[in-house]
């Protein structure tokens, strides 16, 4: 009898996959089999198309959580209705629940205990869905044996004997219990005595943004050269439109061209139960104040991108509710993150985001406070920019990339070892590139996703992004690549000077600058080095112009490198030499190799194994460099020092299966204790980690090399100490660092590029996955291949 693994074919029956398959396709198999298995996390929500705050929030978090885990688990929905409140879905729900009907819920416990893929049940809970059915919805819950979450929208202080009863009730029966506030949480373990450990606060999600031209924005809108104030979301009595109304005719008498929008329906259940009367009344009291030219109603359900704009586009934002109670906004937190400079009524969500640095809070139901406070507004544009920058600072922690880490963090914790959490790689986003790229290079810094063009050029960015979009080139074969390829060669030879060495700085106006002179250049002459051997290495991909360019380049370059003994520019150096791999450059490659060789054996000691006497920045170069070295010279003690300084490194930044890479705020030195100091992690140290375990994997086929690759990859998605993305798919920029309590938002240059030849490295890797995919996926007799050439084509796919 054969022996071997059970696996899928195609038609969903069991398969005998011999012994004799390499095992590189057999572990392939028992991955794809692993696939097949995924889970399901089952949200009870309301959803759209229904009108309603709830449905919009499960929405945007389910598709968050699909965007950056669906290699984990899968979202289903059951859509919560009742008899007067029934759709048809664009994304058909698994289950449909009516909260009208007792069996309803008999059903649907039925069914979710059945089905074997649940593995977690979250619930979004708003009493407004079950006052009819309250007994059946607990009985429901005690019923369900799968692990519950339960996120309240609603938590009111002070609560009733029955109120409370029903909390406590359905704490019992839940695993864990979200709230989106401190304020929430602190009521729920004072007045409700819930038990603390049950309690998650995870902030109400917000949507990362691009960068909008206002004026162009206003241009579009017909709203040019009007000072914008907006309000928006479902219109209902609680909103207090009427008190922002009554404040703006003391705001018109010094600002007459003031224009505030009112953007959204009226909310379907006011509708029903006393039609547009509120909407009326507003439109009534605008005539009344004389308000016609300076009040706009949108009567729509805005979509999430005309909404952004408006949000944008908008001077100030006025959150004006008169609810006390109201735990959290969505329409709030919608406005904060876009940057809306905001004057809000003290609602607890309120309270706990503004301060005097990035909002005014006001008294409930006066417009003579509102008043007060829009014209402080509009007579100060340096204070609105400041209010809107902080913002934007304070809401990043809460966008719904990092609301989704959250929540599948708290899955994980609950699913009984169902699942392990892996990231999905975002689309390849080349878009932030090309907006901090000129005619003349690449801009260093941003402010945000804003180039500032007055930070100038650095010869070690446009050296980086040369080689990062070569890659890209490589991989995808997009004609527009050529374009930037050529603009940062063509600053590599701006950069070079007449007796082969580099400068690195250029102003605004494309002068070089005084830095050149009071640094040491040596490394950002290694950086060149290393792209332009790249480049030359490209002749069969790339355009002959461009590696004949490099070539020319490096001659000048190269006779003058021998004397430069700083070691990671001699690491970059050797790495260029690898990439050009010509054999009369060969004894420069030993000279540089065998000085880091001399330095290792300096250092080296029973519990030190690295060059220098400190770990510093930029570290996995140097263990790469001298792989590089042994694999065009095959020198074993190369090949010795490379593997054994790479596993000691990977020993110091690999803790409890995660990256945490050294930190700015406190090298690691030798004979000391390492710092224990979150902080001060670079995106570009993280890269050049990725891009060494890559080059590591290639050389030993250690699959912990290609595993580890992807871990450290994952810092770039959440996976670093504070849960939080560091890359903006929206944008296409990466972060500068994760700092002790915050993420540095500016997204400059050498963030960016580290991002994408980092991302680079996986993509590399998926496709090599695709390729053995399709192999497995054709029969035997239509193979047209043996395993052992399948695998040679992987592993060159890799390399």
């Amino acid at each position: 009898m054969k022996q071997g693994i059970l696996s899928y074919n195609s038609s969903s029956e069991f398969i005998l996959v011999e012994e004799t398959t390499s095992p590189l396709l057999i572990n392939q198999m028992r991955m794809n089999e692993a696939e097949r298995q995924i889970p399901e996390i089952l949200f009870i929500t309301s959803f759209p198309p229904r009108e309603c705050g709830i449905a919009t929030y499960s929405q945007d978090l389910i598709n968050a959580l699909t965007n950056q885990f669906q290699k984990t688990f899968t979202c289903s929905i059951c859509a919560l209705e009742s008899d007067t409140e029934q759709h048809q879905y664009n994304q058909t729900p698994k289950y449909v629940l009516n909260t009208d009907n007792r069996n309803s819920f008999i059903k649907a416990a039925f069914f979710i205990n059945k089905e074997v893929s649940i593995k977690i049940v979250v619930i979004q809970h708003e009493f407004g869905f079950f006052t009819k059915k309250e007994e059946d919805f607990k009985r429901f819950l005690a019923a369900i044996t799968k692990p519950i979450i339960v996120s309240f929208h609603t938590v009111l202080p002070n609560p009733g004997d029955e109120l409370k009863t029903n909390v406590q009730a359905i704490s019992v029966s839940a695993s864990s219990i979200i709230v989106m506030t401190e304020n929430a949480a602190s009521i729920l373990l004072s007045d409700y005595n819930i038990p603390e450990y049950k309690i998650r606060v995870i902030p109400h999600g917000t949507h990362l943004v691009s960068p909008l031209d206002r004026k162009a924005a206003k241009i579009k809108n017909q709203l040019a050269e009007r000072m914008v104030l907006s309000t928006f979301g479902l219109l209902g009595r609680s909103k207090n439109i009427e008190c922002t109304l009554e404040a703006l005719p003391a705001v018109v008498n010094t600002h007459p061209g003031i224009l505030f929008l009112i953007l959204g329906k009226t909310h379907p259940s006011l509708i029903q139960q006393e039609g547009e009367s509120y909407r009326n009344m507003l439109e009534k009291k605008v005539i009344e104040l004389n308000l016609t030219k300076n009040v706009r109603f949108i009567n729509e359900y805005l979509q999430l991108p005309t909404l952004l704009e408006y949000l944008q586009l908008s001077d100030i934002y006025i959150f004006n509710s008169k609810d006390p109670n109201q735990a959290v906004s969505g329409t709030f937190s919608y406005a904060v993150s876009s940057g809306c400079p905001i004057i809000s009524t003290p609602i607890p969500h309120a309270k706990e985001v503004l301060n005097s640095n990035n909002g005014i809070i006001i008294d409930f139901d006066s417009a003579d406070q509102l008043s007060a406070a829009i014209l402080s507004l509009l007579e100060n544009e340096n204070l609105r920019a400041e209010l809107s920058s902080n913002s934007i600072h304070k809401m990043a922690s809460t966008v719904w990339q990092n609301s989704a880490i959250a929540h599948a963090l708290l899955f994980e914790e609950h699913a009984s070892n169902s699942f392990e959490l892996k990231f999905s790689s975002p689309p390849i986003n080349l878009d932030h590139i090309r907006k901090m790229t000129t005619d003349f290079g690449m801009i260093q810094f941003a402010k945000l996703s804003i180039p500032d063009i007055q930070s100038g050029y650095t010869l070690d960015d446009n050296a980086r992004a040369l080689i990062a979009i070569c890659q890209h080139y490589e991989i995808f074969g997009n004609q527009n690549d050529l374009t930037l390829i050529e603009t940062y060669l063509t600053f590599i030879r701006y950069c070079l000077q007449p007796r082969g060495h580099f400068l690195n700085y250029a102003d605004q106006e494309r002068n070089f600058t005084s830095q050149n002179t009071t640094e040491n250049l040596d490394d950002s002459t290694g950086r060149a080095i290393w792209a332009l051997g790249y480049v030359a290495s490209l002749t069969n991909k790339l355009p002959l112009k461009f590696s004949q360019e490099a070539e020319d380049i490096l001659k000048s370059v190269i006779p003058t490198v021998d004397k430069i003994h700083s070691t990671r520019a001699m690491a970059f150096i050797l790495k260029g030499l690898y990439y050009q791999n010509k054999k009369e450059n060969f004894y420069l490659i030993r000279i540089l190799a065998d000085r880091m060789i001399q330095m290792y054996r300096h250092e080296r000691s029973n519990d030190w194994c690295w060059f220098e006497n400190y770990l510093t920045y930029g570290n996995s170069l140097l263990s790469e460099a001298i792989l590089c070295a042994y694999i065009r010279t095959n020198n074993p003690v190369y090949k010795e020092v490379a593997r054994e300084s790479f596993d000691f490194l990977l020993s110091k930044i690999f803790v409890n299966g995660k990256i945490k890479v050294v930190s700015n705020m406190g090298w690691h030195l030798k004979d000391s204790p390492p710092e224990k100091t979150d902080g001060g992690e670079q995106p570009i140290d993280v890269a050049y980690t990725v891009m060494a375990l890559e080059l590591f994997y290639n050389t030993f086929k250690v699959e912990e090399y290609k595993h580890k690759a992807s871990v450290a990859f994952n810092w770039f998605l959440g996976e670093n100490h504070l849960k939080q993305i560091v890359y903006n798919p929206c944008t296409g920029g990466c972060y500068d660092g994760v700092e002790i309590f915050n993420v540095n938002l500016n997204q400059g240059a050498e963030s960016t590029v580290s991002y994408l030849m980092a991302r680079l490295v996986i993509e590399r890797m998926e496709s090599c996955k695709s390729l053995s995919d399709a192999y497995l996926n054709t029969p035997p007799s239509s193979r047209l291949i043996s395993h052992r050439e399948m695998e040679t084509i992987l592993v060159g796919t890799f390399q």
